[in-house]
């Protein structure tokens, strides 16, 4: 593990808050989330190389996807962080999240960590489900969103109805940052509109062939124009140039400022195109960005709104992961810091448990690979070793007692025993359990009958289960089989064990508990809960999802 130096240790706490971007990308399978990522890193200078995730074969993996079953699906199973160095006066901290359906409430937590988020939408194909509903998980938690749309170099629809589409099914105003020139073998480029440039696209040109060249990384050896140069209709030719100058009319009419009050409120988004895969609009993307996006906001807290630059530390841990580093069984904690400074070796009290912790063995994480932290700020994700301490939604606090909204828990539509295959490896199993169950990939719960102690797993979807059975039988040597159930339909009884108990016997369903010792409700359909509900009275209030205990 190598250290950071720590020359920035002592600046100006507003400072260092006003410098910080944190983002979450989220898109539908396939939109080039993995390339995107990759490109954006490679841009901040963070990797040397972008890797990408078409033609596995022979080529580079994806510098970010380090679990195996990711190498293997193109897909990403777990969110992690990926820090940047300073890029042109920001540190940036790109939040990356599973595009896969199955893992919506990893992404859920992962958005909650998040200030600003980047829809990403593949351009051929326009808004699609896992889009629809990331989208409604961002605004939930209120972020500004910026839209990339994407792959221009193939076929797409026509941007005006990329926009239509944004605008109609989501409710959301949009605002073109650029303006594409063409698509597919046509693609010439985009019209940038704050500076009323062209830049041209060229299919055999891209940034890392120019850097294996030794040339200049940045967007100089791009061929960037002014829209009045009388060069233009050549380079792109005449029936787009007419095209093009018909179009930036019609922008202008539409209003050629930018709310950026409307943006940072979530009513508002920016619109940008471009092609990841050829790093061609990535770059001009993300410095447009900086100057758009927010600094890390303000959290609502048991003791009123803390801003990002309070003296006190403040931070709430949004997920948990095992086994980073294989061979040191580790456990990492990823905290985001609301407020304050953090500094290695101080000491916190998690609001949950009362009890004092010292960070000790603070990192920065990217993949696989850990950085030792000296100090974050307010926007900041910090990687702490986990023996058991910490919890996904604890808060972590310094001075006087703050606690944080808990991250909720929704309602899984899967239901299975996981069982050990090889009873000889009961040490292990239950090592594994322990361990990656504590993540919250999947809901955890077990039976009332105290002789049934196999945990049945919770899951939105399918994947999820593959993903705890590969990662059981590659991490602990594990095998196991699953023992579907079935239920599609969770509730929990917000009245607690009394209302169960005051019910009697309860039909057409099944009680269970959760990881915190709560009464859940498993319902074969929506129906019977209905039904339950109206014959029942006795057992009062079911929820769709679960907190986990206040913070007293």
């Amino acid at each position: 593990m190598k250290t950071v130096p720590s020359s920035a240790v002592e600046r100006d706490l507003a400072t260092e808050v006003n410098s910080r971007r944190t983002f979450a990308i989220i898109s539908h399978p396939d939109a080039g989330k993995t390339t995107l990522t990759e490109k954006l890193l490679y841009y901040g200078g963070a990797i040397q190389e972008a890797g990408a995730v078409r033609a596995r074969r022979g080529a580079k993996a994806a510098t970010s996807d380090w679990m195996e079953m990711e190498k293997q699906r193109g897909a990403f199973c777990s969110s992690r962080r990926s820090p940047y160095d300073r890029y042109d006066g920001f540190t940036l901290n790109l939040l990356d999240t599973p595009g896969h359906a199955d893992f919506s409430e990893d992404t859920y937590r992962t958005v909650s960590a998040a200030d600003n988020a980047v829809m990403l939408v593949d351009a051929a194909k326009g808004l699609e489900p896992q889009t629809r509903k990331l989208f409604e998980v961002c605004r939930l938690n209120g972020l500004p969103i910026f839209t990339f749309c994407n792959k221009l170099d193939r076929p797409s629809l026509e941007p005006l109805e990329l926009l239509d589409q944004i605008e109609r099914e989501f409710d959301l105003p949009t605002y073109a940052v650029n303006w594409p020139i063409g698509s597919g073998d046509a693609f010439k480029g985009v019209y940038h509109r704050p500076t009323r440039e062209v830049h041209l696209f060229d299919a055999a040109v891209t940034k890392e062939s120019r850097a294996k060249k030794g040339e200049d990384k940045s967007t100089k050896g791009l061929s960037v124009l002014p829209v009045g140069d009388a060069t233009l209709t050549e380079r792109i030719g005449e029936e787009l140039h007419a095209q093009l100058m018909e179009d930036i009319e019609l922008l202008d009419e539409l209003g050629s400022d930018l709310d950026l009050d409307a943006v940072h409120a979530g009513s508002l988004t920016p619109v940008f195109f471009g092609s990841g895969m050829n790093n061609f609009g990535v770059q001009l993307f993300l410095d447009t960005f900086l100057g758009y996006s927010v600094r890390p906001r303000g959290r609502e807290t048991s003791d009123g709104v803390i801003g990002p630059t309070d003296d006190a530390f403040t931070g709430f841990v949004f997920k948990l992961q095992a086994n980073m580093d294989p061979r040191h069984r580790d456990k990492v904690a990823f905290v985001r810091v609301v407020s304050g400074k953090f500094e290695r070796g101080m000491k916190v009290t998690n609001a949950r448990t009362k009890k004092a912790v010292a960070l000790s063995r603070p990192s920065q994480l990217f993949g696989q690979d850990k950085t030792v932290l000296e100090c974050g700020y307010a926007g900041d994700v910090i990687g702490l070793n986990n023996p058991g301490s910490f919890a996904i939604g604890d808060t972590l606090y310094t001075g006087k007692r703050r606690v944080l909204p808990p991250i909720p828990t929704f309602s899984p539509e899967l239901f299975a025993y996981l069982r050990n295959a090889d009873t000889g490896k009961y040490k292990q199993f239950q090592k594994g359990v322990a361990e990656l169950l504590g993540e919250g990939a999947v809901q955890v719960m077990y039976s009332r009958d105290s002789l049934k102690q196999d945990p049945i797993l919770a899951a939105v979807g399918q994947l999820q289960f593959e993903v705890v059975q590969a990662r059981m039988a590659q991490e602990y040597g594990v095998e196991t089989t699953l023992d579907m159930l079935p239920f599609n339909v969770a509730r929990w009884v917000e009245g607690g064990w009394d209302a169960v108990d005051a019910a009697g016997r309860i039909f057409n369903a099944q009680c269970v508990k959760d990881v915190w010792g709560a009464p859940v409700l498993l319902f074969k359909n929506a129906w019977n809960v209905d039904q339950l509900v109206a014959d029942t009275p006795e057992i009062g209030t079911l929820s769709p999802f679960s907190k986990p205990p206040a913070a007293d």
